[in-house]
């Protein structure tokens, strides 16, 4: 049996920002990743404003620069006369220096935390280290069951357990904690194109028969979703790659020209998309945040936002009880206070969506309430540009901005 003072289950973003939060703040903290590496396709690769400030304010701006990346600072949508893209979100309008999306491979990310992490004598990072079950205790959880890669089991013992391994979580077999699901019109469907200088930039929407395109500019290519009817992943596979390549081309026309670069199936990635949320975060000895908490749609992009964000609170929060060592419910419970509004606003939002423009045109009706007002979203937008300043800030920031513990800051 051994011991640490925190245990994080999951090194994704969530996990290893609250890793090393807690280890600078001289807090004994051991994260437990089942994989092997990072190397996972397909993630969101998305570092928001608010990500890029926490990073500026721990000293680790200058190192996240050297990553390759790629700034996004507008969303469009097909609005416009004859489906013109109109922006509906301009990053580059906020105040600086962070007015801009980052495109990082989440890997990168990943492994700027964890060598970061790596130089605290608090810190531990278990990679291929999978947490199977709690250890449980008067009613109390006091740690986690794991077992590695190469079969060896184990027991970690902990004063507190902090869930961030998302939407699959452990914690969510607890009956307790009470999950409220939502229901979700779509799944995704996720591959690349390629990109050409004369394209658009940024991030771009598109919308066809049956189907809702995102295209999130890369550089070289562009990282698509195709948002499919939920459910009906299998019948379109069946009904074959070429119909699909049709309905994609007519979706985002100004692409039909590489669309033929998707030779086979193994190349699309399917996503169950979700929304739904833990009633409670926490129970003694437990907390659950990011996707484990509340897993988001992709409606927005706001996930990752939202997760590290939840780190940072967490981290603030609890500094102080897992310094003394004894963590009680009110201390969790107060991380769940903070962070639930923001979780279940951002969620709200993501349904009215879900009901308003992506449920409809999936189902081949008109968005929005009909053309008549697609038109005047347009023309408001086009002749107010100012409006799109408030989805910048949502996306960009949230609805509340946390700053981490001083003890954690160089």
């Amino acid at each position: 049996m051994e011991r640490t003072t925190c245990c994080v289950l999951g090194g994704g973003p969530a996990g290893m920002v609250l890793g090393l939060l807690l280890a600078r703040a001289g807090v004994e903290v051991t994260v437990l990743e089942k994989h092997g590496d990072f190397l996972r396709d397909f993630r969101g690769d998305t570092v928001h404003p608010s990500t890029l400030s926490l990073l500026d304010e721990l000293g680790l701006a200058e190192r996240f620069g050297r990553l390759p990346q790629r700034r996004v600072t507008s969303v469009q949508l097909p609005l416009g006369p004859d489906g013109s893209l109109v922006t509906v979100s301009d990053l580059g309008s906020l105040p600086g220096p962070y007015n801009y999306v980052a495109m990082v491979p989440q890997w990168d990310l990943l492994d700027l935390l964890a060598d970061e992490a790596r130089k605290e004598p608090a810190f531990s990072l278990r990679m291929n280290t999978e947490a199977t079950s709690f250890v449980i205790e008067h009613g109390r959880v006091t740690g986690v069951r794991y077992r590695t890669a190469d079969g060896r089991t184990g027991e970690l013992r902990a004063t507190l357990t902090v869930a961030c391994d998302g939407r699959w979580s452990l914690a969510r077999s607890l009956p307790e904690l009470g999950l409220r699901e939502f229901a979700c019109p779509m799944d995704a469907w996720w591959f690349r194109l390629p990109r050409r200088e004369n394209d658009p930039q940024g991030l771009v929407g598109g919308a066809g028969e049956g189907l809702i395109v995102a295209l999130i500019d890369r550089g070289e290519y562009w990282q698509c979703a195709a948002l499919i009817p939920k459910g009906t992943d299998a019948e379109r596979r069946a009904a074959g790659l070429d119909r699909f390549r049709g309905r994609f081309a007519s979706a985002v026309p100004w692409l039909a020209d590489r669309v033929d670069t998707l030779e086979t199936w193994d190349e699309v990635r399917m996503l169950d998309v979700r929304l739904d949320r833990l009633r409670r975060w926490h129970r003694p000895g437990l907390l659950c945040i990011g996707d484990a908490a509340h897993a988001m749609s992709p409606v927005f992009g706001i996930g990752i936002n939202l997760a590290v964000q939840d780190a940072v609170a967490a981290a603030r929060y609890l500094v102080e009880p897992l310094r003394r060592g004894r963590v009680g419910l009110g201390d969790v419970r107060a991380v769940q206070l903070r962070r639930w509004p923001t979780a279940a606003g951002a969620q709200t939002l993501q349904r009215i969506a879900h009901a308003r423009l992506f449920e409809p045109v999936l189902a081949g009706r008109p968005p929005l309430g009909g053309p008549r007002r697609v038109q005047r979203m347009s023309e408001l937008l086009t002749g107010a540009p100012w409006l799109t300043r408030v989805p910048a800030y949502f996306i960009g920031y949230g609805a509340l901005r946390e700053h981490p513990p001083e003890r954690s800051l160089r």
